[in-house]
């Protein structure tokens, strides 16, 4: 830190005490009368800085005056450092900590009376107008006492007994909830809205597994709040295509091939492929010896924790402020062990928005205002999912999946994709009367492409378990409308409807109906575009393997492609090529033999992918060396035989 010189000093106090001068009050509890007090005697040393800076006295000033203005500098943070705080902070946190905060005030009061006790004010030529007013704020310092406002305990005391009431599953008073809201002034959706998101920026502060419980029950509480005295919060206006990403848009390689949530614990199964811990577990635990994505037999059930990803998933996770703690957990939401006051809070706004959804709307405003907050109640955790699906939001929502509003039909569709990701939600959507066909025929026709998204991604998140995946790839209307989304659709839509078909492909009966459908011309178009590139060439490979290899060796360029993604890919993408060019080769013709064999250099790649490949793609390259030396081979022996027959 630069050393500053004494001018810098002054007006770097002056900076400071206008800064905290122009702080905007605390317009509601808690610590109202604490910061107001701090903020007027910060103005009225403000008074002393001022003179200091008009008279000239800067060249003049001592030694000890300078080291005490440094210390009041330093002073001066911290005051801005805590009105900040609270002013930004959770209202209803504060509060629970009112106690420690209020302490917090006192020490600044106390700190500031003995700087200014110390100062060597006598030593200055100043006005006595200052002098009296510097000797005010030392007097006011002095006789300061520890404050703790009683009208925030009494607050305090009554937030405490709202979640003890939830707590005993006892319905708190909606009057009684109006009224501590009111004055923390917490008066409409929106400031409950930033009230919630204040705690979850909180809750990653906390050490403490009691506390961030607490963070937990505060925001079940204000969740409750919002819902029963302001109605759902209006959603932004998306049928335009101008909303905020789809929930299970993270990037593709950070989330698990099965639940299609964000890995929290990502690692290695034996053919190379990565998966959540938990989910893969449960696959190996439940009798499977393959790999869900290859479909190649797992020749050990070793996992390998993925540390360099975990590590890259953390940082994503840290930069876009979501929670990277483990969601999957019984009684736990974003990783904290949930208090009861939580669950039964988050239970109690399930069972007001459902019960919302059995009644008459005035409008589709109104409708779907409740859906949006269905929607969002099932994006933040697995036991908010459960509850809702408990609470009987799944038939409920079908035939609002049908709806021609488009920001309805979003919502109803999204809200359902987030209820799936649930594991033990699967069944309950799956035997639902309607529940699926609806969900088809918005993948079909759905009034917009993120609706139509929602529905691929939500198909995908059912046939997460394998026996809804088989009953999909029998489904003509599910390949056709992923087909056509992987077709003409947006980036987005392409992404949605490429992994929907490449979970498809694990089975071996849909590759037919895949063929019929034109996927083999789609995959190798979308090769083109960076966004799905991997996707693209994972499903060619997965073709090739699984009884499609004819189509793709009889695909335009097939044989160009590959070489060149075997040239220019990343490691997935070499080892996907290297794949389908092995099954081209074994099974599309001579031709087809002879195009890669005669490819400029195609010897050196191959070479160079079995030094540096994936052990899968080292082996799949020491197949194409084969196929190259025998081609050579005959080559030669056709040229001797020609030769001696002249």
């Amino acid at each position: 830190m630069a050393v500053l010189s004494p001018l810098e000093l002054i007006e770097s106090l002056l900076l400071l005490t206008e800064e905290i001068s122009l702080s905007k009050p605390l317009k509601s509890p808690p610590h109202q009368k604490n910061s107001a007090s701090i903020v007027r005697k910060t103005n009225l040393f403000s008074i002393l800085i001022e003179e200091i800076l008009k008279s000239d006295l800067i060249p003049l000033l001592p030694l000890s005056a300078i080291l005490c203005f440094k210390e009041i500098l330093i002073l001066l943070q911290r005051i801005k450092s805590l009105l900040e705080n609270c002013s930004k902070t959770s209202k209803m946190w504060l509060l629970i900590q009112n106690e420690s905060i209020s302490i917090s005030f006192h020490e600044l009061h106390l700190d500031l009376s003995t700087l200014l006790d110390i100062f060597p004010i006598t030593d200055l030529d100043l006005n006595e107008d200052v002098k009296e007013q510097i000797g005010l704020v030392k007097k006011q310092c002095r006789r300061s006492k520890l404050f703790v406002d009683p009208t925030d305990e009494k607050l305090r005391s009554e937030i405490l007994n709202l979640i003890d009431e939830i707590e005993r599953e006892i319905v708190p008073d909606p009057s009684n909830i109006a009224d501590i809201f009111r004055k923390l002034g917490l008066d409409s959706s929106r400031s409950c809205g930033n009230e919630i998101k204040a705690l979850e920026d909180e809750i990653h502060n906390q050490i403490s597994e009691k506390s961030r419980a607490t963070i937990l029950a505060l925001i079940g509480l204000i969740r409750y709040a919002k819902c029963i005295l302001f109605g759902a919060s209006t959603p932004r206006s998306y049928a335009d295509g101008s909303s905020p990403a789809p929930e299970l848009l993270f990037p593709a390689d950070f989330r698990c091939p099965i639940s299609l949530d964000l890995m929290r614990d990502p690692v290695i199964v034996s053919t190379g492929q990565t998966y959540d811990r938990a989910s893969i577990s449960r696959w190996i635990e439940s009798g499977h010896a393959t790999c869900p994505k290859t479909g190649q037999s797992l020749s050990h059930t070793d996992l390998v924790p993925n540390q360099a990803l975990k590590s890259l998933i953390a940082k994503y996770c840290w930069e876009k402020n979501i929670p990277f703690e483990k969601t999957e957990s019984n009684g736990k939401i974003n990783g904290v062990s949930a208090s009861k006051a939580a669950m039964e809070a988050t239970r109690m706004t399930a069972l007001f928005l459902v019960k919302k959804l059995t009644g008459d709307f005035p409008s589709t405003d109104a409708v779907n205002r409740v859906v949006h907050e269905i929607r969002l109640l099932a994006k933040t955790g697995s036991d908010n999912r459960a509850l809702i699906a408990e609470s009987g939001a799944v038939p409920l929502l079908i035939p609002l999946i049908g709806s021609k509003d488009p920001n309805l039909q979003i919502n109803a569709v999204t809200a359902l994709l987030n209820i799936s990701i649930l594991e033990s939600n699967k069944k309950r959507i799956m035997e639902t009367e309607g529940c699926l066909d609806a969900v088809i025929e918005v993948l079909s026709s759905g009034a917009t492409w993120q609706a139509r998204e929602n529905a691929a991604a939500t198909l995908l998140s059912l046939s997460a378990l394998n026996v809804y995946r088989s009953q999909f790839a029998m489904m003509p209307r599910v390949i056709q409308g992923l087909v056509e989304l992987a077709r003409v659709g947006p980036a987005s839509s392409k992404r949605d409807g490429l992994a929907g078909i490449l979970n498809l492909t694990g089975d071996r009966e849909s590759v037919g109906k895949l063929v019929e459908g034109g996927l083999v011309d789609v995959a190798m178009g979308a090769i083109e575009e960076d966004d799905v590139l991997e996707l693209a060439v994972e499903i060619l490979a997965m073709m090739a393997k699984r009884g499609g290899v004819i189509a793709v060796a009889g695909a335009e360029g097939v044989v160009r492609k590959m070489v060149r993604l075997l040239r220019n890919g990343s490691e997935r993408v070499k080892e996907c090529a290297a794949v389908t060019l092995v099954a081209v080769c074994r099974k599309g013709g001579k031709e087809v033999v002879a195009e890669f064999v005669g490819m400029a250099g195609i010897e050196r790649v191959i070479l160079e992918l079995m030094t540096t490949g994936t052990p899968r793609a080292r082996a799949k390259a020491a197949a194409l060396g084969r196929v190259f030396r025998r081609c050579v081979m005959a080559r030669e022996v056709d040229a001797t035989v020609g030769f001696s027959m002249v």
